[in-house]
């Protein structure tokens, strides 16, 4: 699924979610799918609004706007930048995001009571929070590694500037609760609707480009086989397949897969990677494996790897025939205990194998 698709799959999806004030609302009329558009955004940040958000932000809490604005190409960039920073003066993250937040939620919970605010954050926050905070954690591990793959003492470092971050548009669960009309936080939205992460210091604030391309499966975790699943646009990535991380030369090597390479890959997280990305029955069929057992139910194949579970398959015939008289075949993975073709067809739906008796196959 392309980021597009994802971003507009979201926004029509938003089900005429609460409008004004109210216990399930937010200020905006735009309803949640805008949020969960914006905190999937991957398309150029929109620089000119989220400065005006940045500064409106220090506005609301009586301090002066910054003097500067600078630009990264990804969090991982704004990292090097704060730390490499002299002229910023102090961190204002405290006055800017914590304290306006904290109130704000205090707020809401004295107005709405325990079970009014927890109603407002599982119709809000709480359905943007899974996937969005997911993907803030792999993108703080991906830094940490590009930074700081083997010195303890500097991934502590940037761990605390990681943390020290405003997330921009990943913002988006908690400020989906908490924005209502007339919020002191419209600074902070501005900015989650316009730009990626940032830091706001004395002098100067740090805001980061979104990504420029984002892939999900339909289980919202990162899943690309062509290339990086995130990507910004100064180069820093995240590859991954169904959400867990690959090496990028591994994607590379995807394209030209064989069961040799495959069977000799020791990793078995990235060998299934392989066998998924290659097909359980091409690799079969490729393998040269042998059937185990077969009956009237379809035919059971076997092929043993080295330090994991065997690929074990049902080989089913779709007794409808197709429009053209042809018989479609399908592969079923089955448990590696399974020994017979009967034992893994009925394991498929769920029953033993001794009351597996249809009276029509389909």
């Amino acid at each position: 699924m392309t980021m597009t698709q994802w971003a507009s799959g979201a926004a029509a999806g938003a089900e005429g979610f609460a409008q004004g004030t109210g216990e399930a609302g937010g200020g905006h009329a735009d309803g949640l799918g805008h949020w969960r558009a914006w905190a999937a955004s991957a398309v150029p940040a929109d620089r000119a609004a989220a400065e005006e958000g940045i500064r409106l932000a220090y506005r609301r809490v009586g301090l002066p706007e910054p003097e500067r604005v600078v630009w990264a190409g990804s969090p991982r960039e704004g990292v090097a930048l704060v730390r490499q920073g002299t002229d910023f003066g102090v961190s204002v993250r405290e006055a800017v995001r914590t304290a306006p937040w904290a109130a704000e939620r205090g707020r809401l919970h004295e107005e709405l009571g325990a079970a009014g605010w927890s109603r407002r954050w599982s119709a809000t926050g709480g359905a943007l929070w899974d996937s969005t905070q997911a993907l803030v954690d792999r993108i703080r591990t991906g830094v940490l590694d590009d930074l700081a793959a083997d010195d303890a003492d500097a991934r502590t470092a940037i761990r605390l500037v990681l943390l020290d971050a405003l997330l921009g548009q990943h913002d988006a669960p908690w400020l989906a609760a908490l924005d209502s009309a007339g919020s002191p936080l419209d600074g902070l939205v501005q900015v989650c609707r316009s730009a990626g992460w940032w830091w706001p210091f004395e002098k100067v604030a740090v805001v980061c480009e979104r990504p420029v391309a984002l892939h999900r499966d339909e289980a919202g975790r990162l899943d690309h086989g062509d290339g990086p699943a995130l990507e910004f646009p100064d180069g820093f990535a995240l590859c991954a397949w169904r959400g867990m991380p690959v090496p990028r030369a591994f994607l590379e090597e995807l394209r030209t897969l064989t069961p040799e390479r495959i069977r000799a890959e020791e990793n078995a997280e990235l060998r299934r990677v392989m066998l998924e990305y290659y097909g359980y029955d091409r690799y079969l069929n490729d393998s040269g494996a042998e059937p185990v057992h077969q009956d009237e139910t379809g035919t059971l194949w076997r092929v043993e790897l080295v330090d994991d579970e065997a690929v074990v398959m049902v080989e089913v015939v779709n007794s409808t025939p197709e429009p053209d008289g042809t018989r479609r075949t399908y592969w079923l993975r089955v448990p590696p205990t399974t020994r017979t073709a009967r034992e893994g067809v009925a394991w498929t739906f769920g029953v033993h194998p001794g009351v597996y008796e249809p009276l029509k196959q389909t």
